[in-house]
C-alpha cells in the first residue's frame, strides 16, 4: 500500500483522521491533516512528564520525596471551586488505594503514563503547575498544541479552556524525547530523556499503535481516550531499521453516531495505520 492509497482509505473514514510518519531529526515522510487540532485525552500527559522532569532538573522538586495523596485541586478558571477527580473515570486502582497516605512524584509519574492515571496526572500537575506545562510544549516547537487544565476540571472546561494537541506537535514532543536521550538538548539533560522513554515503553495500554507492531517490538508511545477520540503517539525502535516516529489523532463526531461503541473501531484502525507504516520502516 501507498501513502496515496492509505490516504484514500483513509478519506472513507468518518471524522478526522491525523497523522504524522517520519524518521527522528528528518522531514516527515508522509502527514495528513497533521496540524489539525483534536481533544488531548490523555496524551497531554506526556508533556506533564516533561514538566516534572525538567522540575527536578531545576531543583524544584525531588522525584523521590514523598508527597501526600489527595483528590482535591485548583481549577484553570480564576475563582471557581477546586476540583477532584473521579475514580470510576481512572484506570489505575493502586494510585487510589495510596489516597491519604504519601507516594514519590516517580511513582506518580509512572502511574500517570503507563496506566493513565488521571488522579496521578493532577498530583503531578500540582506540583509543577501548568505554565510549566506550556514551556515544554514550546520547547519542542509545538504549534497549536495547549495543556490548559487538569483531567475533570469541569468548571475550567465549561469556561473554554481546555487541552488540545495535533499530529505533528505530539510527533515534535516524542522526537524530542528520544533524540535528547542520545545528546543533550533544550528539553531536558540525556539521562532524563532516556528515563522519560523507559516510562513509555513500559506502557501497558498496547490496544492501538503497538498492535499494529510484531510482537515483541519496542515501542515508547502515549495513547489517549475519550468518548469520539482516540490517539497513540510513540517511538518505534525496530531491530533492523532506524528508530521512527508515528502519531495518529482520530477525532468522531458524536452527533454522527461516533462515541464510546466505536472505541475498538478505533483502535483497529490505528493499529492498521501503524502495520502499514512498518511493513515501509525501511523506506521512510
Amino acid at each position: 500500500m501507498t501513502w496515496d492509497d492509505l490516504d484514500v482509505h483513509l478519506d472513507r473514514v468518518p471524522g478526522t483522521v491525523s497523522a504524522y510518519v517520519g524518521r527522528l531529526d528528518a522531514p516527515p515522510t508522509w502527514t495528513r491533516h497533521a496540524d489539525a487540532a483534536h481533544y488531548a485525552a490523555s496524551t497531554m500527559k506526556v508533556a506533564v512528564l516533561a514538566a516534572l522532569h525538567r522540575a527536578a532538573e531545576a531543583g524544584t522538586v525531588d522525584l523521590d520525596a514523598p508527597v501526600p495523596l489527595v483528590n482535591e485541586f485548583d481549577s484553570a478558571q480564576p475563582g471557581a471551586p477546586r476540583f477532584s477527580c473521579a475514580q470510576l473515570y481512572d484506570n489505575d486502582d493502586a494510585v487510589w488505594d495510596r489516597l491519604g497516605a504519601t507516594a514519590t512524584l516517580r511513582w506518580l509519574a509512572d502511574r500517570m503514563i503507563v496506566r493513565s492515571s488521571n488522579l496521578a496526572t493532577n498530583l503531578v500537575i500540582g506540583h509543577v503547575g501548568l505554565p510549566a506545562v506550556a514551556e515544554v510544549w514550546a520547547l519542542v516547537g509545538a504549534r497549536n498544541s495547549v495543556t490548559g487544565r487538569g483531567i475533570e476540571d469541569f468548571a475550567a472546561r465549561d469556561a473554554g479552556i481546555t487541552n488540545v494537541v495535533t499530529a505533528a506537535d505530539l510527533a515534535a514532543l516524542l522526537g524530542a524525547l528520544a533524540s535528547g536521550a542520545g545528546t543533550p538538548g533544550t528539553l531536558a539533560a540525556p539521562a532524563a530523556c532516556s528515563a522519560m522513554l523507559d516510562v513509555l515503553l513500559a506502557q501497558e495500554h498496547r490496544e492501538d499503535l503497538a498492535a499494529g507492531l510484531p510482537e515483541g517490538t519496542r515501542i515508547a508511545h502515549k495513547n489517549g481516550w475519550v468518548r469520539g477520540v482516540r490517539h497513540g503517539a510513540g517511538v518505534v525502535l525496530p531491530d533492523d531499521a532506524p528508530p521512527y516516529l508515528i502519531a495518529v489523532c482520530t477525532t468522531t463526531d458524536p452527533a454522527d453516531g461516533g462515541g464510546d461503541s466505536d472505541s475498538d473501531d478505533a483502535c483497529r484502525l490505528i493499529a492498521h495505520i501503524s502495520a502499514q507504516v512498518w511493513a515501509a520502516r525501511h523506506q521512510l
